[in-house]
């Protein structure tokens, strides 16, 4: 057995494409297990030992934490500024059973089997090699565990009314992920990482957000007009040479002119993977 990932071809590291600006962890914090892990937790039960990839804000995890009490949590990231904030989140919540480490998923320090369940959130679109990251949580996973893993498609996002800045929008964002070695659209992926990455007992399910009501399309209208001028993937645009400043404000006012619709609807897909250990 080992105890620590086995030495390989170098993966190529992948650009998070959001960053971490307020806009993105308006977002993020927003998450819940209810609302992004729901095909996870009938597999949950108090005691087990779970490993939460890219953690974030930390606002999923304190939940998980809490149904799986009293067994431990390690919620790790690649980015050690948001560790502070799910540490925060965990403090306020008196999760007092979650640690909190920065790692890379291509490339986990832990032993073999070392948890009863391995979860990431929105990971897999944005690292460099989605496949190896799969080998990875799988090695971490004991057997008769679960790997599970959630990812939006973004080509597969719906909304009404159309608007043709929302098109060029969505096009822009392709082409910024992409340059930044991400897969925007992973949520019909993961079937096929996992299959490739050794699975072979994997339960396939689909769920989405929708934002209907006058608060919901606010703020989602509103997060994403700000994260196209303001964020991290906003200055990658720029210097990739994917678009003009100007160019992202005239998005950014047409994501606020669609929120301000009152049939406006939007749906975000999401796929999932629940993949069992042997």
């Amino acid at each position: 057995m080992t105890h620590a990932s086995e030495p390989s071809a170098p993966h190529r590291t992948a650009l998070y494409t959001h960053g971490h600006h307020e806009s993105v962890l308006r977002s993020h914090r927003w998450r819940t297990a209810s609302n992004s892990a729901a095909y996870l937790l009938p597999s949950l039960r108090p005691g087990m030992d779970l490993l939460d990839v890219g953690c974030g804000p930390g606002t999923i995890t304190a939940d998980l934490a809490a149904l799986v009490a009293p067994g431990r949590v390690t919620a790790v990231d690649a980015a050690t500024g948001v560790l502070e904030q799910a540490r925060a989140v965990a403090t306020e919540r008196g999760a007092e059973n979650i640690e909190f480490a920065v790692a890379d998923v291509h490339s986990l320090d832990f032993p073999d089997d070392s948890f009863d369940v391995v979860h990431a959130h929105q990971v897999l679109q944005h690292v460099g090699d989605p496949v190896r990251a799969l080998r990875e949580m799988r090695r971490v996973c004991r057997p008769g565990g679960i790997v599970a893993a959630r990812d939006s498609d973004y080509g597969a996002f719906a909304w009404f009314p159309e608007h043709p800045s929302l098109d060029e929008w969505l096009d822009l964002y392709h082409r910024v992920a992409g340059a930044n070695g991400g897969e925007p659209d992973a949520g019909r992926r993961l079937l096929s990482w996992a299959r490739r990455a050794g699975f072979d007992d994997i339960t396939t399910t689909a769920a989405a957000w929708c934002f209907a009501t006058p608060e919901e399309r606010e703020w989602w209208s509103g997060l994403w007009a700000d994260r196209t001028t303001s964020s991290d993937y906003a200055a990658q645009a720029v210097s990739g040479g994917h678009a003009t400043a100007a160019e992202l404000a005239s998005l950014a006012e047409a994501w606020r002119e669609w929120g301000r619709q009152d049939d406006a609807w939007f749906m975000v897909p999401h796929g999932e993977i629940l993949c069992r250990v042997p």
